[in-house]
């Protein structure tokens, strides 16, 4: 391992591999329905409809009466209320008044450069909206603009989810939690009546001309179409399995914004805990790894005659590295230096100015680290 290698030696980007240079200027998105849409969007609408269409065309008709009339109200008040809170979350603009204002969504957002300011809120003002902001409104990448009470951002609506549309997210959830709830119930009392009474679930008008059981009839009662017992209980088992997969997943999700109400925390407030906390935990460390860094903190310490004791704990990659890397202090030529012109001078200082002259400029002479975002030069201090 070199150490003193070009490439590792770089305190400022190089042309071409600044981060900004590699992020195109793009547009904010309007809302939902802003192009491109999500995949995740496309699969929520294809299986909405597909529901949709086996639950009151298939399944629902079957069920005997009043039954059916009860499950038709239920199953439809919340099919249609899904339907226009999703509709109105999507189309809401999330974004702050002051965003808002500016109606410039056709317009490029400029680049955001680290290398000018930290954050791109800062003190209450956004430096890519060029707004006033409120304290809980976030910048979102993927919409590219200043979101009010920002909660998330949601790939299935293809927007964000902020103080704005938040309750027609949320009676969104519910209702479409309810509506996969009542057909999975619908689905498993038809394939056991299918075995115990099938006669229960032929009380159509257009059953009474049909002999035998084998002979099923759906989309009742505008446009019967006959199908067999088979295939019934087929669709039937892959709508149940869907609708317990998109059950768990909506459960899940409802379950989880109830205990965010209970918290009083958003989504995005719940995230950053969680970071913190594990930011925590990995401050805190392992004490095997407090303990190595600890040696490495002595090794770094010493002088240029690494301790055998010491030695023998690290490895003598790293050790060696060290040695060279304190070689190199004493001169401003980084790796470049004659070996035998740094013998002689080092032969020619007395010891106690040695290591004294090693502790300094190890704590001064340290070259710049680059920020990992390209932001600016940092030292190990400010890491």
């Amino acid at each position: 391992m070199n150490c003193f290698n070009k490439k590792l030696r770089r305190t400022s980007p190089m042309h071409g591999s600044s981060k900004n240079e590699l992020v195109p200027s793009k547009p904010p998105r309007v809302n939902g329905w802003s192009w491109p849409p999500q995949a995740f969007q496309v699969v929520g609408w294809v299986v909405y409809s597909y529901l949709g269409i086996v639950s009151f065309g298939i399944y629902i008709p079957l069920l005997p009466p009043p039954w059916n009339h009860v499950v038709y109200s239920v199953t439809g008040i919340a099919f249609v209320l899904h339907f226009l809170t999703n509709i109105a979350a999507v189309t809401i603009d999330p974004a702050d008044g002051s965003v808002r204002a500016k109606q410039s969504y056709s317009n490029p957002m400029p680049f955001f450069d680290r290398m000018k300011q930290p954050h791109v809120i800062k003190d209450l003002h956004c430096y890519l909206c060029d707004v006033k902001v409120g304290p809980k409104v976030k910048h979102c990448g993927v919409c590219n603009k200043c979101v009010e009470d920002f909660d998330h951002h949601c790939k299935w609506l293809n927007t964000c989810v902020g103080g704005r549309n938040y309750w027609y997210f949320f009676v969104a959830l519910c209702s479409a939690t309810l509506c996969v709830f009542m057909l999975v119930v619908v689905i498993l009392f038809i394939c056991i009546q299918h075995y115990l009474d099938p006669g229960s679930l032929r009380t159509a008008p257009q059953f009474h001309d049909m002999l035998g059981n084998g002979t099923w009839l759906v989309f009742l009662p505008l446009a019967p179409i006959k199908t067999s017992s088979a295939g019934l209980l087929i669709l039937a088992f892959v709508t149940a399995i869907l609708s317990i997969t998109c059950l768990l997943l909506l459960g899940h999700l409802l379950g989880f914004h109830f205990y965010l109400f209970f918290k009083g925390i958003s989504t995005y407030d719940y995230v950053k805990m969680q970071r913190q906390k594990e930011t925590r935990k990995s401050d805190s460390g392992n004490p095997k790894d407090v303990k190595i860094h600890n040696k490495t903190l002595q090794c770094q310490d010493n002088s240029i005659d690494v301790p055998a004791n010491l030695k023998s704990r690290l490895s003598e990659s790293i050790c060696t590295e060290l040695e060279n890397f304190r070689k190199s202090e004493n001169s401003f030529h980084y790796g470049t230096e004659n070996p035998r012109e740094l013998n002689t001078s080092n032969n020619k200082m007395p010891e106690n100015e040695e290591t004294h002259s090693g502790v300094v400029t190890s704590a001064h002479r340290v070259p710049g680290v680059q920020d990992p975002l390209g932001s600016a030069v940092m030292t190990p201090d400010d890491t």
